[in-house]
């Protein structure tokens, strides 16, 4: 893309990390803040209040400990690959609930480190589309080492953000990259790396992030 921005690696490596923190800090407060209720709490209604806080805080920070560690991490050394079996355990894990279902369309199998993130990553932009909850269905697209990937995310209202599709191209002067926008961002970094074309358009009432 003309235009596009170039970002020094210590440049994303900051960018990153402080999308990571942004994402674990709600969770890690509210563990805070339920301890603080205990050792304030003068009843036992107020303390299992605040130790349910803490259970669930705890769970939802693991969660976004262990897609993140998969999503934007290493995961290995270089030249590593990951079991697209671990991808949905922590895809679930992350997003899945009362609101929202994940329909898994891939084979278990072993698939190039920066593959399996970009899949990950691709999740985060669909879930994006669908803030009310609805239903995340991953496809795979092509075959061998071209393999690409379709999620279409179905639920009320589901729209593609703006600022998206820019930023998955390349981002621009109108589209500059900050914490907020490193996340697809770095998506189209890494369906770039792997020879492969992101997309994010609605199709009928379906939106779908697409790399093929």
């Amino acid at each position: 893309m003309s235009g596009a921005i170039a970002l020094e690696g210590l440049d994303l490596a900051a960018l990153l990390c402080s999308r990571v923190c942004h994402d674990l800090i709600s969770p890690v407060g509210a563990i805070a803040n339920g301890l603080e209720v205990m050792e304030d709490g003068k009843d036992e209604e107020t303390a299992k209040f605040a130790m349910d806080l803490i259970k669930k805080s705890a769970k939802t920070a693991s969660a976004k400990l262990q897609f993140c560690r998969l999503a934007f991490g290493a995961a290995g050394s270089a030249g590593a690959q990951i079991d697209t079996g671990d991808a949905e355990k922590v895809t679930r894990g992350l997003m899945e609930d009362e609101k929202t279902k994940v329909v898994w369309n891939l084979p278990r199998v072993l698939l190039a480190k920066n593959r399996v993130k970009l899949l990950l990553n691709m999740m985060l932009l669909a879930g994006q589309a669908i803030p009310r909850g609805g239903q995340l269905t991953v496809d795979q697209l092509g075959e061998g080492d071209s393999i690409g990937f379709r999620v279409s995310a179905t639920g009320t209202n589901a729209k593609v953000p703006q600022s998206i599709p820019p930023l998955l191209a390349g981002g621009s002067a109108d589209h500059p990259v900050d914490a907020h926008a490193i996340q697809p961002f770095y998506t189209g970094l890494l369906a770039k790396n792997c020879g492969l074309s992101p997309a994010m358009a609605v199709e009928g009432d379906v939106v779908v992030v697409s790399a093929r």
